[in-house]
């Protein structure tokens, strides 16, 4: 966790101000966040329907590479630094967060419906990407550089066949899409929205989580509270956001897309980069990670995609159980580790 601790706080640590300048960019980062989840959620929407895909599938793809740019750099700069098992806490923490609080904030708020059809591809992948990755850690006890190339390759071919199954669907879509479809300005201009949204929720959650933690070491919080929450949240906070403003402005397809999809790329992305960059071995810092930690980053999975496979709805009670399990995991975490 000292690592990451690091790699969060990068530059920000290092320019010296006084407490009141950590504050001013304590709000920065905050409103920066806020701007960018606005830009980025009416960017994806607006390409979801100038082609007609589904905004779960944008948001299982496009944005979800965009929500998870926080984890990638933490966990490529730790591999570059010779730390690159740091992934592999990272992605689990990260699934955990998003499926147990961010995902369950979005239940309790607005439970929906869902398209079983569209739904089933991106948790089929994250299973499929789960067992490999389970299996890997349990039978072999590390992660190798071909496990990191494999881990790749299945984000490369989920990409592929996203892409194919979103231009099938937007072929269907088109003789019914009227040519007035509510969107302005270019696709070039909604992708160029997009990027830039994403890149200011990630300035936004650096400088958020960099400063808080400044502030907080300032006020005598001990590192390793400062790791086990600050931290922990920070990677998932362009999830949060997005998931917020997509509810704010009614689109809880594409927040549910993003969540599912951000749960598969900290596997097969997230894990993959650092993993290729750096092999490591799990050494018994993980045995909590395997014991815990695992078992519950595939349960809160279950919970939250098998009602959403069986019916096509997701309800609020999913939401308080997914919420109680995360307190408990919290209380776990500070009580035992």
């Amino acid at each position: 966790m000292g690592q990451i601790l690091d790699v969060i706080l990068g530059n920000v640590e290092g320019l010296g101000l006084p407490i009141w300048g950590n504050a001013l960019l304590f709000v920065v980062g905050f409103l920066l966040l806020i701007k960018g989840g606005d830009w980025f959620v009416d960017a994806a929407q607006s390409i979801a329907h100038r082609f007609g895909m589904p905004e779960l599938l944008i948001g299982a793809t496009v944005v979800s590479i965009g929500t998870t740019l926080p984890e990638v750099m933490v966990s490529a700069q730790g591999a570059m630094a010779g730390n690159g098992s740091i992934a592999f806490g990272n992605a689990i923490g990260s699934i955990i967060c998003n499926t147990a609080l961010i995902a369950a904030i979005t239940l309790v708020v607005r439970p929906a419906k869902v398209e079983r059809r569209t739904f089933l591809l991106p948790t089929a992948a994250f299973f499929v990407a789960a067992a490999y990755y389970v299996l890997t850690a349990y039978l072999f006890g590390e992660f190798s550089r071909i496990s990191g190339v494999t881990l790749l390759v299945m984000f490369v071919i989920y990409m592929i066949v996203t892409v194919v199954q979103m231009r099938r669907d937007a072929e269907s879509a088109r003789p019914a899409q009227p040519q007035g479809d509510g969107t302005s300005g270019s696709a070039a201009g909604d992708v160029a929205l997009l990027v830039v949204g994403a890149l200011v929720i990630a300035l936004g959650a650096r400088q958020l989580v960099g400063n808080t933690t400044i502030l907080a070491q300032a006020v005598g919080v001990p590192d390793s509270v400062i790791a086990l929450t600050l931290v922990a949240l920070g990677t998932s906070l362009p999830e949060l956001v997005t998931a917020i403003t997509a509810l704010a402005k009614g689109h809880g397809a594409l927040s549910l897309g993003n969540i599912i999809g951000a749960n598969l790329f900290n596997l097969v992305l997230v894990s993959g980069v650092a993993t290729t960059i750096c092999p490591f071995d799990l050494s018994a810092a993980s045995a909590t990670s395997m014991v815990v930690d695992i078992p519950l980053m595939l349960g809160v999975m279950v919970l939250l995609t098998l009602p959403a496979l069986v019916r096509e709805k997701l309800y609020r009670w999913q939401g308080a159980i997914l919420l109680c399990g995360y307190a408990a995991y919290c209380v776990y975490l500070f009580a035992f580790t």
